[in-house]
């Protein structure tokens, strides 16, 4: 059912598929509009958690880059329809969204600010980054939340462990008869 969700969404909307390069390419480049942003995060985040919950193969990393720059995007643009003069650019805050979001999902600030940093050469964004990143790692430790690698490492290892118990108990009952 997943795959014929997402194969009819790349029939339609082949850039919401994906790793999400074009989307992460045409918002640094060009901005996006205001309107589009959050229904293109609400679907590229849906995306993930059902291809992660039905197992199949899709990656963490580059979609977390996308949504990151989505809503990093978005917040930019919000600030510059409430603060006209001051002459925002979206541009700038989707690139700190992109470490700051992976920061805070990850919890790996250096290697977000790196990353990003190399990804875009947007060495002008650094100070606003290293803000937003303390930000973005503060949170989950308030919140007592785990990095996700390591929740999936432990996801993975119950699971595991939850199917050798079953197959462990069949063999000694085998083993009685």
């Amino acid at each position: 059912m997943i795959g014929a969700a997402v194969g009819i969404l790349a029939w339609f909307a082949p850039e919401l598929v994906g790793g999400g390069d074009p989307i992460t390419q045409r918002v640094l480049a060009d901005g996006a509009t205001v309107a589009s942003i959050p229904l293109f995060f609400l679907v590229r985040l849906a995306l993930g958690a059902v291809s992660y919950a039905a197992a199949t193969p899709g990656g963490l990393f580059a979609p977390m880059l996308v949504l990151g720059v989505q809503l990093g995007s978005f917040y930019g643009a919000v600030c510059r329809l409430a603060f006209p003069d001051l002459g925002i650019e979206p541009e700038a805050f989707a690139v700190v969204g992109m470490a700051a979001f992976f920061t805070g999902v990850v919890q790996a600030p250096v290697t977000g600010i790196v990353l990003v940093i190399e990804m875009t050469a947007g060495f002008t964004t650094l100070l606003p980054m290293l803000g937003a990143c303390f930000a973005a790692i503060l949170m989950p430790n308030l919140l007592h939340s785990a990095p996700i690698y390591k929740s999936l490492r432990e996801h993975a290892a119950r699971r595991q462990r939850s199917d050798r118990l079953p197959e462990a108990g069949r063999v000694q009952s085998r083993d009685h008869w």
